[in-house]
């Protein structure tokens, strides 16, 4: 039996522990079961189930999905993003204003906002979070916070409700990354500490929740804050939280937490599968869907080793992979093929479908033109070099094993050979941040264009190894300079087709959250980069 045959008649017992997975289901991005329920209803515990332990409390260091679902509950940012526009709205901070060189940013906070040990947020607050991701977490504990932060020089305290945040050099990225988790703003008590022991679940964050129970790597019980009032501008309401408690359980397998929720053991769930949605929707609930932004998962060559040092061999890449059979064969209609080097809900994003377009046969005409000639076994060698290479990539998304079995399939079709190397999560990163692979295959999610700068920009990430190529550096640094949305997004926009031009990202799938809810569940929200916001939902029962 063939991979591809394998990975035809095992693709959905291989996705049984997805991390995010969209589903055959009815999709919504808003609330929970359809049938009418009056006005929202205040009081009582939503039980729900992640497919993934939560790891760190805190959510400057939180990683994963089903990590974030728990922590974004705890932390208010200084602004929030609308997930159906992209615009930037008030939330701690009432009001900002950007330089015109996109270097000082000036916040305006909300008086009478408290953290849950009653301490008042200030303006040092916000410096002292900021100093924390820089000095205390850095770029290892705290990735994404610190390259929201690239080039900061510090938080001046103009008054005891203005912080002025100053940088470098150009960056307005910053703005949409002060939307995020892990630029929430924590309690002193909280920044004080070292990183390992912001990760016990004491964390004190201004947020509609606290932390009543964490077992790290086990379980989460969160429990409403009594008197909050700042709610950012997106959510549905004013005030305090409608739900009283919010236990979060780990289910690994799909099956048992499909049968959780329609046996009324939980009332939501991550990760529901397309065999699971015809029970979950017997019960009378529903699967909420939403494709992720940012980085769609890809492969991303290391241009310094074998064959993908050709620029030839990564063009060939491109048409070589039919992402529609992908989709329709190891997935389900709730993902899309990738389109671009950005998620189509990310805000700049462009269609490059065209040049993405499945065609084997021009995959062979450009290695045919590049001196790459078939051998016996069907795989094309040049000057006495096989062309082959290795896919470096780890379980995180169980659906990894099956889409890149088929790739692997389609690739030889054109006389490629890739050897998939999957790796335990610490392997994984240890060999990213060696750059030691040929390339490797990951997504990253954010709701903002300069996703592409922290990958793929020379003096940053750079997992391709790339040495300068300068109408590339130059949009992918000019957009940080650019206050003007529409402006920025042009860059942005030129950035996404020259990553395609070099072969620097082969993308394959756009990655999409699926959520399982029972029909009591009401108002449970994706925010803007597709994580899970609670301050809305309710219960009808």
């Amino acid at each position: 039996m063939t991979f591809l045959e394998i990975s035809m008649k095992r693709s959905v017992a291989l996705l049984g522990a997805v991390a995010t997975v969209a589903t055959l289901a009815a999709c919504g991005s808003g609330s929970g079961g359809d049938a009418p329920a009056g006005p929202p209803q205040p009081g009582g515990t939503l039980r729900y189930g992640l497919s993934l332990a939560p790891t760190c409390s805190d959510p400057a260091q939180s990683g994963t999905n089903q990590t974030l679902y728990v922590t974004r509950q705890i932390v208010d940012s200084l602004t929030d993003q609308n997930p159906e526009t992209g615009a930037l709205t008030p939330w701690l901070a009432q009001s900002w204003e950007v330089s015109p060189d996109a270097r000082t940013f000036t916040f305006h906070l909300r008086p009478g906002v408290t953290f849950s040990d009653g301490t008042p947020l200030t303006a040092t607050s916000v410096q002292k979070n900021f100093d924390a991701i820089v000095r205390t977490l850095t770029g290892v504990k705290a990735p994404l916070g610190a390259s929201y932060l690239s080039g900061y020089t510090g938080t001046t305290v103009v008054d005891p409700l203005t912080a002025r945040v100053e940088f470098d050099r150009p960056n307005a990225q910053f703005l949409q990354a002060s939307s995020t988790p892990q630029l929430g703003i924590l309690a002193d008590a909280t920044t004080a500490k070292s990183a390992d022991e912001r990760c016990l679940g004491d964390n004190i964050g201004s947020g509609p929740f606290t932390y009543a129970e964490y077992k790290q790597g086990a379980s989460a019980t969160l429990a409403k804050r009594a008197g909050y009032a700042w709610g950012s501008a997106v959510f549905a309401h004013q005030g305090e939280a409608y739900l009283d408690r919010i236990e979060f359980t780990v289910v690994p397998e799909s099956g048992v937490r499909a049968g959780s929720v329609s046996s009324n053991q939980l009332d939501a769930v991550s990760d529901a599968l397309p065999q699971d949605a015809p029970q979950i929707e017997a019960a009378g609930g529903k699967v909420q869907v939403t494709p992720n932004p940012g980085l769609p998962f890809g492969i991303q060559p290391n241009v310094t080793r074998g064959p993908l040092r050709d620029a030839a061999v990564r063009a060939a890449l491109e048409p070589a992979i039919d992402r529609k059979e992908l989709v329709d064969t190891v997935l389900g209609p709730q993902f899309r093929p990738a389109t671009s080097p950005l998620g189509s809900k990310t805000p700049a994003y462009l269609d490059l479908s065209g040049q993405l377009r499945y065609d084997a046969d021009a995959a062979r005409r450009l290695l045919d033109q590049a001196g790459w000639v078939p051998g016996g076994d069907g795989i094309r060698s040049k000057d006495g070099v096989r062309l082959s290479f290795g896919i470096l990539f780890s379980r995180a998304f169980a659906g990894n094993q099956a889409i890149l079995e088929l790739v692997q399939q389609q690739l030889r079709k054109v006389g490629v050979d890739v050897q998939l190397q999957v790796a335990s999560d610490s392997e994984y990163t240890a060999r990213q941040n060696a750059k030691d692979f040929d390339s490797v295959y990951y997504n990253v999610t954010r709701a903002d264009g300069d996703i592409l700068r922290t990958t793929f920009g020379l003096a940053d990430r750079n997992l391709n190894a790339r040495g300068p190529i300068p109408e590339l550096d130059r949009v992918l640094y000019d957009q940080l300079q650019v206050v003007d949305p529409a402006a920025r997004a042009q860059l942005i926009g030129q950035a996404q087709k020259s990553v395609i031009d070099n072969g620097l990202w082969i993308p394959t799938i756009e990655l999409s959250q699926a959520i399982g809810v029972s029909n009591a569940v009401r108002d449970l929200k994706f925010e803007a980069s597709g994580r899970l916001q609670f301050h809305d939902a309710w219960l009808s029962r």
